[in-house]
């Protein structure tokens, strides 16, 4: 929906369904009942996650404009898309899978054009869109830095083939829409740092050759569409998880003129380590969330300040009575409108930063809460789908508001 602060959605990856009627289904079911409690005499945005199985059935014509009927006639529409995931998201392990196929391979290319047209077709007129991908690979698949060169190249030229199709579509008087990127813990690009230097380093020259050759553009017009079509998705769970100061982030950004294209709003698990039965009780509770279903990494903080990176909780819990380690945060998406789990807390202080920055200086136009983790949490904090949703989204306009 809109609102002052701008376009605020829920990411509809939290439902289950991979293929286009599972996924319709879902939405039919769930859309016009949270729109009934958190908007209901204004139109009501959707953030909307489709499998690559999914995206080959609504690119047919029928499937498209019964979607396109159905959003009017709920008084619905669609602006951001998650194009992370591509292939099954839940009821199986998907783990570093996630990443597949990741920005090396055709596959992934052709399913985020694919994306693209189906949300040209789907924008409100004059409105801007955009969709969310992966950190162009997972440096645990890489196993030395010239393989790491090797798919930094290669991915990058595969992206920028993607936005040679989006300023295509824009020149030819379509909408503006921008490919997001998702930093996020063990992704090839994980953090503000490695996301800038990518930026910078890889992005930007390549694009002013491959843009200066197909479109004629100086340096100076090659790098203002790259800007424009290549911005930043900023997972706030995925930052605080890296122990990264969001506002210091949101500053570096404005500093070196990036955009941030959505801000998935989501808190990570946090625990806090202390001493005899304290740092039990932190272990079994954080053990509580060790699911076999979603990557859950994991980061240290120690006690001169040092960090340890875990690739998943069991690594993290195996370690558990290293006596450096003071705090555990966790890339487990939690709800939003919770702050504490018992012994546990989340890192919602970070999204309450972030939307008090949102108030006061708007930095993106969209805004998605992002909590799929609905069927994986632990049987206590498991409620109904739709309530929780709408409470989520309450709490995020509440706090806009209150900014």
């Amino acid at each position: 929906m809109q609102t002052p602060y701008g376009h605020l959605t829920y990411c509809t990856n939290i439902h289950a369904g991979e293929n286009w009627g599972e996924h319709f289904s879902q939405l039919k079911t769930h859309i016009p009942a949270v729109k009934a409690k958190v908007s209901p005499d204004a139109p009501f945005g959707i953030g909307l996650r489709l499998s690559n199985l999914a995206s080959l059935e609504l690119s047919k014509e029928p499937a498209l404009k019964e979607f396109q009927e159905w959003l009017k006639a709920e008084d619905c529409y669609v602006f951001t898309m998650n194009g992370f995931p591509y292939g099954g998201f839940h009821h199986e392990v998907v783990k570093d899978q996630v990443h597949t196929p990741d920005w090396t391979t055709a596959e992934r290319v052709a399913y985020t054009i694919r994306l693209f047209r189906i949300l040209a077709s789907l924008l409100p007129a004059g409105m801007e869109g955009g969709i969310s991908t992966s950190p162009l690979s997972y440096k645990y698949w890489l196993r030395c830095q010239e393989e790491h060169q090797s798919v930094m190249e290669s991915a990058t030229l595969n992206m920028l083939l993607v936005v040679e199709q989006l300023i295509k579509t824009h020149r030819g008087g379509g909408p503006l829409m921008h490919l997001d990127v998702e930093p996020e813990p063990d992704g090839m690009l994980e953090n503000s740092k490695e996301y800038i230097d990518w930026y910078f380093q890889h992005l930007l020259p390549a694009g002013v050759i491959m843009f200066s050759d197909k479109f004629g553009m100086t340096e100076e017009e090659a790098i203002a569409a790259i800007k424009q079509h290549v911005q930043l998705c900023y997972d706030v769970c995925h930052f605080a998880v890296s122990y990264e100061d969001p506002l210091v982030v949101l500053e570096r950004l404005h500093y070196f003129g990036l955009k941030t294209g959505k801000v998935q709003i989501s808190a990570a698990l946090k625990g806090i380590l202390g001493k005899d039965g304290g740092r039990q009780a932190t272990i079994a509770a954080f053990s509580e969330f060790n699911e076999p279903v979603y990557l859950h990494q994991v980061i240290a903080r120690t006690t001169d300040n040092k960090k340890i990176h875990y690739p998943d909780m069991p690594q993290a819990l195996a370690d558990a009575e290293n006596p450096a380690v003071e705090e555990w945060r966790a890339h487990y998406h939690v709800p939003v409108f919770v702050q504490d789990f018992g012994v546990l807390t989340s890192t919602r202080d970070d999204i309450s930063r972030v939307l008090a920055r949102q108030a006061a200086k708007p930095f993106s136009f969209h805004l998605e809460v992002e909590t799929y983790t609905w069927e994986v949490l632990p049987a206590g904090l498991k409620q109904e789908m739709g309530t929780s949703i709408a409470r989520e989204m309450k709490w995020v306009l509440q706090q806009l508001e209150l900014s």
